[in-house]
């Protein structure tokens, strides 16, 4: 049996997330017998009634789902869905679930289906088989990840909008939900079959070729201007994803005057010098001490360079940042800590 639980309008409309984390698995373990009566009777709707409720008292943004485990006879899937600012919180909700067992697996992200080619759905009264399902892939140069059109024989017969959505749960089953937020660009379903199509069951194949390119840590070296028109010089980790980092939605921000500049207001000599090595302190302490966080970005520009931090609220990068200021010499340092989610801070350096 799989079973979908949806947000409606109103639903969509809230913003703060929810903190009931704890309340949801406490609810869970006294209604967990009539759940397992449910699905054994296979009573989907009356399933739906109960479960419903409870998912939209941690957050109503947050999509729910019971489909196939893993390992497990089903698993319990509550999604972002795609939304950013949820993302964190459905990592949080699998990570406060108790230990799998026979019956029931909890995951925060729809899964790939190692027998999605098997999968047939009704799709607006159509019968819409996964191994008919063709690909045009196209993976724009200099980027990391891949466009692809989508076609299938009922597509024809649909209206846009469930095409994409018909073609956007494909995906999901065929990658795994955070695998299509990763290596996945621009989504087109097509009403006509791409060149050069290939049939979906090759598509994980595929994007593990994409990822190879990308196993070990890269950065991207970036130029442009300040508002004011001063130049600006950037280097971010690349790829830039926060699906990586799913817990990671504390920004630190550190600012770091520096003393010795050049004619255009970027750091030379011994403040180079100064700025490396402290970036080098900070990211051991974030690596070796285990401190949950990453270091994302940094600028420089104007005799200042900010760094970008993204970490676990609930571990201490921040505390390690405001620590390694105080070391500072070149100027007064400080450290912002807000909470950031969609990771908007680094909006330009996401890839």
């Amino acid at each position: 049996m799989r079973l979908f639980g949806r947000k409606d309008e109103e639903e969509e409309s809230a913003e703060e997330p929810g903190d009931g984390l704890a309340e949801f698995w406490d609810w869970w373990r006294e209604a967990r017998p009539r759940v397992d009566a449910l699905v054994e009777a296979g009573a989907a709707e009356s399933l739906s009634e109960l479960i419903a409720p409870a998912v939209t008292a941690v957050h109503p943004g947050l999509v729910w789902e019971v489909a196939p485990g893993r390992k497990a006879q089903q698993a319990l899937v509550v999604t972002a869905a795609g939304d950013p600012e949820l993302r964190s919180l459905a990592h949080r909700w699998a990570k406060a679930a108790p230990e799998s067992d026979a019956l029931w697996e909890y995951h925060p992200s729809r899964q790939a289906n190692p027998e999605a080619m098997e999968l047939t759905l009704d799709v607006g009264g159509y019968e819409f088989a996964l191994d008919k399902l063709l690909l045009g892939l196209r993976v724009p140069r200099g980027t990391p990840r891949m466009d692809i059109a989508a076609f299938h024989p009922v597509f024809v017969m649909l209206d846009e909008e469930t095409r994409m959505e018909t073609t956007l749960l494909s995906l999901d089953w065929l990658l795994g939900e955070d695998d299509v937020a990763r290596w996945v660009g621009e989504i087109t379903p097509a009403t006509f079959q791409p060149i050069d199509a290939v049939e979906a069951v090759h598509l994980p194949s595929v994007i593990a070729d994409l990822a190879s390119e990308y196993a070990e840590e890269q950065w991207a070296l970036l130029e442009g201007q300040t508002a004011g028109g001063a130049p600006l010089i950037a280097t971010a980790r690349y790829p830039l994803r926060p699906v990586d980092y799913p817990l990671y939605d504390q920004h630190i921000q550190i600012t770091l005057p520096y003393a010795n500049a050049d004619e255009n207001g970027l750091p030379v000599g011994e403040s180079l010098a100064s700025l490396r090595e402290f970036e080098e302190r900070l990211a051991a302490r974030l690596d070796r001490l285990h401190a949950d966080g990453v270091l994302a970005a940094h600028l420089s520009a104007e005799s200042t360079r900010v760094i970008h931090v993204y970490a676990d609220p609930t571990g201490e990068a921040a505390i390690h940042a405001k620590e390694l200021i105080v070391s500072w010499e070149e100027g007064q340092p400080l450290v912002d800590v807000v909470t950031d989610p969609g990771w908007t801070s680094v909006a330009p350096f996401l890839s």
